[in-house]
């Protein structure tokens, strides 16, 4: 009977195990991670964690680029950074204004960190915190538990340099992309360049709460002319300018010019979603995200 007992424990414990979708942890180079959250939508086993976020571990203590959707997808990315370094977080860098991006941040606050944003990002994620809360209530339920409105204890306007243990990083807010406030961050040691949302990788994009895609693919051509060696994206796994640029820039020009067609020819949202996008196919979350893209950018770009 005891062993019965064990057993059904073992079984409930495995149980809650699996209900957590776990966060893989990419080494880049020397003390620098990717750290890769699922590819698909929101839910409660990713607490909101549906991200790639980033990581430098230094003499001084670990710079994380951004804290995850949730307060329990803090401490769900801080168990995940725990297997590759035992330094603490003293650094945490919004990215900018979606939710996972900054929501983690009372978390990490607790624990000492000084987070930073753009002026843009904090402005953006205050205007939308409420209706980030009430969509994460509605997915995350109780496992939105703990979770708090944090901003940045310090915002730069266009660009910062942050000098931290014997590493320099460059904060540059370059205009809208994905958000209103997203940024870059470059190394220049490793020539790793952290994009945020400025960059999809394996999934197919949402052209994203900023509605500004003629912006983002300027930010763009600004964040890939530092010439990275690899790129930390916001949405998938660690890539070169090459497989950004053919499933991010690539993406977004495309659309543009077949919405622009659509508009020319007096067509409506209709026609916009009839568009062939099959040579984005391949990509994570294209049935579920396409049509809603195409519609996307013909409300974007129909009163430009």
């Amino acid at each position: 009977m005891l062993k019965f007992f064990i057993a059904i424990g073992l079984l409930i414990s495995s149980l809650n195990v699996l209900a957590e979708v776990p966060l893989k942890v990419q080494k880049v180079t020397e003390n620098v991670y990717a750290i890769i959250g699922e590819l698909v939508q929101r839910s409660p086993e990713n607490y909101a964690n549906n991200a790639t976020f980033g990581l430098v571990v230094t003499p001084k203590g670990a710079v994380l680029i951004d804290s995850g959707g949730s307060y329990l997808g803090a401490q769900q990315l801080h168990k995940a950074i725990q297997t590759v370094t035992d330094q603490p977080v003293k650094i945490v860098i919004n990215a900018g204004g979606q939710d996972h991006r900054w929501l983690g941040n009372g978390y990490f606050k607790e624990k000492g960190a000084r987070i930073i944003s753009s002026k843009a990002a904090l402005e953006d994620q205050t205007k939308r915190a409420d209706d980030q809360f009430f969509m994460l209530n509605l997915l995350l339920k109780d496992k939105l538990k703990g979770t708090k409105k944090v901003y940045a204890d310090e915002t730069f306007e266009d660009s910062m340099t942050l000098d931290f243990g014997g590493e320099k990083f460059t904060l540059v807010h370059a205009g809208a992309a994905h958000t209103k406030g997203d940024i870059f961050i470059w190394m220049p040691s490793t020539k790793v360049m952290f994009s945020g949302d400025i960059v999809f990788t394996d999934r197919l994009l949402g052209p994203g709460p900023a509605a500004d895609t003629a912006s983002w693919l300027k930010v763009f051509e600004k964040m890939v002319s530092y010439k990275p060696d690899t790129i930390v994206p916001g949405h998938g796994t660690p890539s070169t300018i090459k497989k950004a640029t053919a499933e991010t820039y690539d993406y977004i020009a495309y659309m543009r010019k077949e919405v622009g067609k659509v508009l020319d020819n007096d067509g409506d949202m209709q026609d916009a979603v009839k568009i062939d996008q099959s040579k984005f196919s391949y990509l994570k979350v294209f049935d579920q995200m396409s049509g809603r893209a195409a519609q996307s950018f013909f409300s974007e770009m129909e009163f430009e």
